[in-house]
This record gives C-alpha cells, sequence and structure tokens, in this order.
C-alpha cells in the first residue's frame, strides 16, 4: 500500500483504509479551480488507475473544505486568462478540462462526491463525474456555463447528465444555467440521498469505506461496463456482461464469498 503516495499541491489528499480523500481546500473563495488544480486532478485520477494505486486505494471521496464543494473555474485565474488565449490555447484548455472527466470515469475506483453549499460550473461537473454523490439541504448545484457567455455542453455534460436527471432536465438546467435545489437534485435522482451538512462528509466516508471492503477487482467491472455500455445496444450489453462476469469468476474473490457463505460467514474480500 505504500507504492501510491501522492502529494499534490493544489488540494488535499488523505488515504484512509483504502479510502482516499480529495478536498478542494480555497475554502475563502468556495474552493474554485485553477489551471493547476485542474491538471493535478487529472494527474491524479490517471495514476489511480495504476496497479499501485488500485491495491492501496478502493474508493475515493471528492469533497470540498469551509461548507462549500467547488464554485467553478476561478474567475481571476481562469476566465480571465482564457479571453487572452487564441483558439489552440483555448482547445488545449477545453480538450484537459475533458480529459479530467475522462481520467474519473477510468479510474477503476468508485467516486463518491460529498457535496454541500455551491456546486458550479465545473464543481457541477465533478460531482456529475462522480459515480454516486450525497448532498445537503443547502446544496445548490448549477451547471451556469450559459450565464457566461459559454454553450452547456463543457466537459461532457450534455452526455451525462441528460442520463442521471433525464433529457428535459438536464436541457433545462445546461439552457438557463439556474440552481438545481437539493431537493430537486434528490428527487431527479442527481442526489443519492440527502444527508445534514454536519455528516455529509461521514456518510460518504462510510459508503465508500462499505464499497472499499468489497470486491474491488468486480467493483471496477462494474464502474467500467456502467461507463462502456452507454454506446452499446442491449444484445450488445448483455454480451459485453457475459464476458465480464466470466472474468470475475475467476477471482479467488468469488471463491472466498463462496467459502464464506458455505461456512456461515462474512467474507473477506481482498481485490484478486
Amino acid at each position: 500500500m505504500s507504492g501510491f503516495s501522492p502529494n499534490p499541491r493544489h488540494f488535499l489528499w488523505q488515504l484512509q483504509e483504502r479510502v482516499g480523500v480529495i478536498t478542494l481546500n480555497r475554502p475563502d473563495r468556495k474552493n474554485p479551480l485553477t489551471f493547476d488544480s485542474y491538471q493535478e486532478l487529472l494527474d491524479l485520477f490517471r495514476a489511480l488507475a495504476s496497479p499501485d494505486a488500485s491495491d492501496a486505494v478502493r474508493a475515493i471521496v471528492l469533497t470540498g473544505a469551509g461548507g462549500n464543494f467547488c464554485s467553478g473555474g476561478d474567475v481571476h485565474e481562469i476566465i480571465g486568462p482564457l479571453t487572452l488565449r487564441d483558439s489552440a490555447g483555448l482547445l488545449a484548455f477545453t480538450r484537459m478540462t475533458g480529459d479530467l472527466v475522462k481520467a474519473m470515469r477510468r479510474c477503476p475506483q468508485p467516486i463518491v462526491a460529498a457535496v454541500d453549499g455551491v456546486c458550479a460550473g465545473a464543481g457541477a461537473i465533478l460531482a456529475m463525474a462522480a459515480d454516486l454523490r450525497l448532498g445537503t439541504a443547502r446544496a445548490k448545484t448549477a451547471f451556469l456555463f450559459t450565464r457566461v457567455g459559454l454553450a452547456g455542453c463543457d466537459m461532457g455534460a450534455c452526455a451525462i447528465l441528460p442520463r442521471i436527471i433525464g433529457q428535459g432536465r438536464a436541457s433545462e438546467l445546461l439552457f438557463t444555467g439556474r440552481s438545481m435545489s437539493a431537493d430537486e437534485g434528490c428527487a431527479w435522482g442527481f442526489f443519492n440521498r440527502l444527508i445534514s451538512p454536519e455528516a455529509v462528509l461521514q456518510e460518504s466516508m462510510q459508503l465508500a469505506a462499505d464499497i472499499a471492503s468489497g470486491p474491488s477487482l468486480a467493483h471496477a467491472m462494474t464502474k467500467k461496463m456502467l461507463h462502456e455500455e452507454w454506446n452499446m445496444t442491449v444484445d450488445a450489453a448483455i454480451d459485453a456482461e457475459a464476458q465480464a462476469q466470466a472474468v470475475c469468476m475467476q477471482t479467488e474473490d468469488f471463491r472466498r464469498a463462496y467459502r464464506a457463505f458455505a461456512a456461515k460467514q462474512k467474507p473477506r474480500f481482498e481485490g484478486n
């Protein structure tokens, strides 16, 4: 487990019993992103796919410090400089931010977003790209790109958000840029459930710990197939799942589960 020890400069990283905790940590500004924090997040999520990381880290919690999740791209450190870039520079930036979402979707660890307070712009995208989201009653989620003269099609929003909350609801949020209330987010399926602000991080950690204690190779396969089957017909998906499940049936965790069941014990999964 000591083979994976990232040391990011622009957010906090902790590893607690195979749960990696990423904390966006600029609470005085509601945790905005910068060019550097975007790149470090991209590097970290790519690194999480390595064998050392997948053994050491079985689940991820993504959160923000100081009662807010993330206010999006920093107005002065990102948006202002972008107005001065040429087309090649702008495309390099948008591709890099899109690569972050790809890396989040491709890393084998399930990601739990603990969302409190402001969750806007690129912050809303980070929450969207997570696998599970726990929110609070005061969470306000806004895909507000249209408010700054940009399209709602940012970092995969037009592909991912409709699959979570439905085409009509996603269209409204992406066209208007209005905030989705916590109650709407829960009713629409964006949030798995709402927790008190005092407990949302603890509940997210517990959910991630429960996942981390499970069969990590099988969880990675579930995440992979949830993503890849978006582009498949139902018949192709059934065939792909047959192959995926046959791979999981070759693992020692599968045998451990059987032996534990036969002995009327709870299985202890080890990820192989």
